[in-house]
């Protein structure tokens, strides 16, 4: 009698886990915890009876037997999803897959896009949350939005939105600990860090204000967190002013200084040249476009 299958669920968060590299990104993913995956990665292993991760501090790669099993998991959870979204479908609609950061996605792309779905409802959007490298075709992703310097070998990438730099709190903590008349004024306030916690040392230089300690405060793992903490009056956080427009246009945050940090990075809508073949991508990519020229 053959043995049974492992838990399906255990399965899902090893793949998920291996295909991002890490705990964290898989929890968020499968919308659990870090620790849920974690606890259900070790059941799997007890089941197999042999460890599929090498675990070191922040860390995790594969096992000699983690990387068999990988690929034919990956790939069986690939066919899955393809029938799911087929099944899931309506009738004459378009699938169209976007990956994204969750920070642009909760912060930029959701809050415009009741607007696309106007325009176009025969097109059924998807949206996948990743920073991580990507497969076009074997992660079944038809655009992906990246913040870089838009070089990524064998893709067009198009820049979307220029990635200034700035200070913003909300206006109660202006109140309580402002004014904020100088840069150097930052001495008082609580620097809220998102994972690029190189930045708030960059501008503090470029400010003129080399007095204020930039390796103090809590540090968050992406910039959505920072912008929530910072509109909570949690502190001081240093987001991309694109991300943020709206919350300063209606007053949940004020930014108290003028200057912003100019980059190189920027974000942008990376893809295979062949992706613009499919009508219904083509249609998004210049919905997109003209969504960040305004």
């Amino acid at each position: 009698m053959a043995d049974p299958l492992p838990s399906l669920n255990a399965l899902r968060a090893f793949e998920a886990a291996a295909r991002h590299g890490s705990m964290s990104r898989a929890a968020d993913e499968l919308h659990v915890t870090a620790g849920a995956v974690s606890q259900q990665i070790r059941e799997l292993e007890r089941d197999l009876g042999v460890p599929l991760f090498h675990r070191k501090p922040r860390q995790i790669s594969l096992t000699d037997t983690g990387a068999q099993l990988f690929p034919a998991l990956r790939s069986a959870f690939r066919i899955l999803r393809d029938a799911s979204d087929k099944a899931r479908a309506r009738p004459g609609t378009a699938v169209l897959t976007v990956s994204c950061t969750s920070g642009f996605a909760s912060q930029w792309l959701l809050p415009r896009l009741s607007n696309f779905e106007r325009l176009h409802p025969g097109i059924d959007l998807r949206i996948s949350a990743s920073n991580r490298v990507l497969d076009f075709q074997q992660d079944r992703i038809d655009l992906a939005v990246r913040h870089g310097l838009g070089r990524w070998p064998g893709l067009s990438a198009e820049r979307l939105l220029d990635d200034e730099l700035t200070p913003v709190c909300s206006p109660g903590y202006i109140r309580v600990h402002g004014p904020f008349a100088g840069s150097g004024d930052l001495s008082r306030a609580t620097l809220l860090h998102d994972e690029h916690r190189h930045d708030w040392a960059l501008w503090l230089v470029a400010a003129g204000a080399p007095g204020v300690d930039a390796a103090v405060g809590p540090v968050f793992v992406d910039g959505t967190g920072a912008i929530e903490a910072a509109k909570a009056g949690q502190g001081m956080g240093l987001v991309r002013r694109s991300m943020v427009a709206q919350d300063l246009a209606e007053g949940r945050l004020a930014a108290p200084f003028g200057q912003s940090l100019k980059s190189d990075l920027a974000y942008y809508l990376a893809y295979p040249p062949e992706a613009l073949d499919k009508a219904h991508v083509a249609a998004f990519r210049g919905w997109l476009l003209a969504e960040a020229a305004r």
